[in-house]
């Protein structure tokens, strides 16, 4: 066995009995990954794989709050996908707009408190609107964050703090992880217990670099649309078997 299969064949979850575990993740972090091969595998448009990874998010949500998780971070729309042809960035536009119509005020009503990470300025108008409404709308509940990154890259999330940090004028000797921190998109998202990444990819893709850097990871070879309720107590099983030091011993 090579060095690569060793390595995926460690990292990869398998699927594990439905048992509850007392070492629940609390934060938990996924990149939503494969919308477009599980479209193209059953010959239909890629925005049917998005729709259909947006539909995954609410059942994915639902199931988070039924398992003690309070804080949930997708990755939904990158800095790097601007880059992908424009019928599908229109398409992901649109979607995410009835997302946020459809699925989410669902969510809102079980008591999760929606969050946007990222730019906004380069988003359709009234998909903005939407988002600030969806915050506002949400703001004051309690049962779960859920945190959506959208028009998002943790390099770039960097080099905003450090924009900020410079504009405002503090001593450099003064810097530290704690004022560093306090300048990213959102200083109060927790840094997650465990990333997820979906689709059998080995790579965290420019995904909250900051916040990931004791995170445990686990990567699912299912397309995101097929991940299931299983597959999300299967990781967080994973990460209960784990022993976190944090550097120490």
């Amino acid at each position: 066995m090579n060095l690569l299969s060793r390595i995926r064949t460690l990292t990869r979850v398998r699927p594990l009995p439905e048992i509850d575990r007392p070492d629940v993740a609390r934060s938990v972090a996924i990149i939503l990954d494969g919308n477009g091969r599980w479209a193209k595998r059953r010959g239909l448009p890629t925005a049917a794989g998005h729709r259909a990874g947006a539909r995954t998010v609410r059942r994915v949500v639902e199931a988070a709050i039924d398992l003690g998780i309070d804080d949930l971070s997708v990755f939904a729309f990158s800095t790097e996908n601007w880059s992908r042809p424009q019928d599908e960035v229109d398409a992901l536009m649109v979607i995410f707009a009835e997302t946020i119509e459809r699925e989410l005020p669902d969510l809102a009503e079980q008591g999760v408190r929606v969050r946007f990470i990222g730019r906004r300025d380069r988003a359709p108008e009234s998909l903005r609107a939407r988002m600030h409404a969806m915050e506002d709308r949400t703001g004051l509940n309690t049962r779960l964050n859920l945190w959506v990154a959208f028009d998002y890259g943790g390099r770039a999330e960097l080099v905003e703090a450090a924009r900020r940090i410079v504009e405002s004028g503090v001593d450099p000797a003064e810097i530290d992880e704690n004022v560093f921190a306090a300048n990213l998109y959102q200083p109060d998202l927790p840094d997650p217990d465990l990333l997820i990444r979906t689709s059998g990819e080995l790579r965290i893709s420019n995904f909250l670099l900051w916040q990931l850097a004791y995170s445990e990871l686990v990567f699912v070879d299912k397309l995101w649309p097929d991940f299931e309720e299983r597959d999300l107590r299967a990781a967080l099983a994973e990460y209960a078997s784990r022993r976190r030091s944090f550097g120490g011993r």
